[in-house]
């Protein structure tokens, strides 16, 4: 049968709803961040002569977000905590004492590129060197990403570093976000380790899971599941309000599989320092069989002073929520100090 034009337009139109309509998957998303202040603004009904961008911030780590993320932060509110942690702010133009472009001195336990071995029977590997979202406070952003970008190549001197070191018993997959490359290079570099046989446990840190759900794949879930590993997935939330639904049902994904699942967060001004906020986070994790882990000051790093807490408020913090939850819902408040052998605990 023979369509005519006006026919023919129709169907056109309608597959174009249809593709429309379709839900992205999480490359999608990643591929169409928000990287321009004013684009992010503009969805958030905010002026940007209110609180204008550091320049200088936006050149040394550049704005990025993803969509699914900025659906979460409230329009019109320049306190909205999410939009806090993701708002280059004119903040970071201010020169702090005792604040730097490396302050746990990670370039001194770099052995090859692509990996660092700061602690005892455990080393980290950059999987991959970029991430979903930059986090205004994170303690790599001066980090060296350039001399540590993943290759095969990289990748393959780091596993020959690892195979010569048989008291490595744990691959930490960092990044950047290790969650950030496809599941083929995944299953690949999973493959790799699993041949070692000192390893035994393969742990993720990922921001992934919280401001990119989507990428929480039933493919993903099964590649967790085969390993030989015992696999521990932390994932980086700092307030409950980042767990939206979407966040809930894709990591309720995980709920059957053997795939251990912690939190961990940043004590941040403005954002969670406060007792009641970091309970209904507790609260909130634990419903998705999520424990809290650890609660880390934040690093000094240059340009991220507006987020500082001192030891002694975050101490009080923490006290307040003994008071009020279960042991197993206080997470370590921990503090990172170059040279140490473990993470140091304030109380």
């Amino acid at each position: 049968m023979k369509l005519n034009q006006s026919s023919t337009s129709m169907i056109n139109r309608t597959l174009k709803v249809i593709s429309s309509d379709k839900p992205k998957n999480w490359q999608e998303i990643l591929s169409e961040l928000i990287t321009d202040p004013k684009e992010l603004l503009q969805l958030l009904r905010l002026d940007i002569n209110e609180k204008p961008a550091s320049l200088v911030g936006l050149k040394q780590f550049p704005l990025k977000v993803p969509r699914p993320f900025v659906d979460a932060i409230s329009p019109g509110n320049w306190s909205d905590p999410l939009l806090r942690q993701v708002w280059p702010s004119i903040e970071e133009d201010v020169i702090s004492d005792g604040f730097s472009s490396d302050p746990l001195q990670e370039s001194n336990f770099n052995p090859v590129p692509g990996l660092l071995h700061k602690y005892q029977a455990r080393v980290l590997l950059t999987a991959a060197a970029h991430c979903a979202v930059h986090c205004r406070y994170c303690f790599r952003r001066h980090f060296d990403y350039k001399s540590n970008s993943p290759s095969r190549s990289d990748w393959l001197d780091s596993l020959d570093y690892i195979k010569d070191d048989p008291s490595i018993k744990e691959v930490i997959l960092s990044g950047g976000d290790p969650l950030a490359i496809s599941d083929k290079q995944l299953a690949w570099l999973i493959q790799e380790l699993e041949s070692i046989s000192h390893l035994k446990i393969l742990r993720i840190h990922s921001r992934i899971p919280i401001v990119l759900p989507q990428r929480m794949t039933s493919e993903l879930t099964t590649l967790l599941n085969e390993t030989k590993f015992d696999v521990v997935l932390v994932v980086h939330s700092n307030h409950s309000q980042e767990i939206t639904n979407q966040v809930k049902e894709n990591l309720n994904s995980l709920r059957a599989s053997k795939v251990n699942l912690l939190n961990q967060s940043v004590l941040l001004a403005g954002v969670n320092d406060d007792s009641q906020v970091l309970k209904e986070l507790s609260q909130t994790l634990i419903s998705l069989n999520i424990l809290p882990y650890y609660l880390h000051l934040p690093d000094k790093v240059s340009g991220t002073s507006h987020f500082s807490v001192s030891s002694e408020k975050a101490i009080k913090i923490l006290n307040s929520l003994r008071d009020e939850l279960p042991g197993y819902l206080v997470p370590n408040l921990v503090q990172e100090e170059p040279g140490e052998l473990s993470k140091t605990r304030l109380v």
